[in-house]
């Protein structure tokens, strides 16, 4: 009897596609990004410090779904951009407190723009899109739940 390894053929696997779109996307924001002399992982950093303006480097790295290893060097580069700022808690020398600068805040003005520009490279409705963002998440989750 024959074995079957159709579960091994790349047609049937759902990484496959999430990684390519996600290659692909990544590599059409960097013109966009490298105009604010940023890189991806910077952007979505400052992405977080646009909205939260203060954080600590395990927040950071939850909401991001990086370690600290990874964020370490991304938030030197940001500090020595002027961006952000890190600064050890007074409670607790362990905890990095990041905060925005407002050099930081100033770049949200120039980066304004780079969602749009970025929409305009997938070609989803904005049905599709929100149904996509719903179940990229769930899939996130359920991760984050299981580790």
């Amino acid at each position: 009897m024959k074995e079957n390894y159709d579960c091994l053929k790349l047609e049937n696997q759902l990484c496959f596609p999430l990684y390519a779109c996600s290659k692909e996307i990544v590599r059409r924001y960097t013109p966009l990004l490298e105009e604010l002399d940023l890189t991806y992982t910077q952007y979505i950093v400052m992405m977080v410090m646009w909205e939260e303006q203060e954080t600590n480097v395990k927040t950071l790295g939850e909401k991001l779904y990086l370690d600290s290893g990874t964020l370490t060097p991304l938030l030197k580069k940001l500090e020595t951009k002027k961006y952000i700022t890190r600064t050890r808690c007074k409670d607790d020398e362990r905890n990095l407190v990041i905060q925005i600068t407002k050099e930081g805040m100033d770049l949200r003005k120039k980066a304004k723009s780079v969602p749009e520009e970025l929409g305009k490279c997938v070609n989803l409705e904005p049905k599709e899109a929100g149904e996509l963002y719903k179940i990229l998440y769930k899939i996130l989750n359920h991760f984050q739940e299981n580790q």
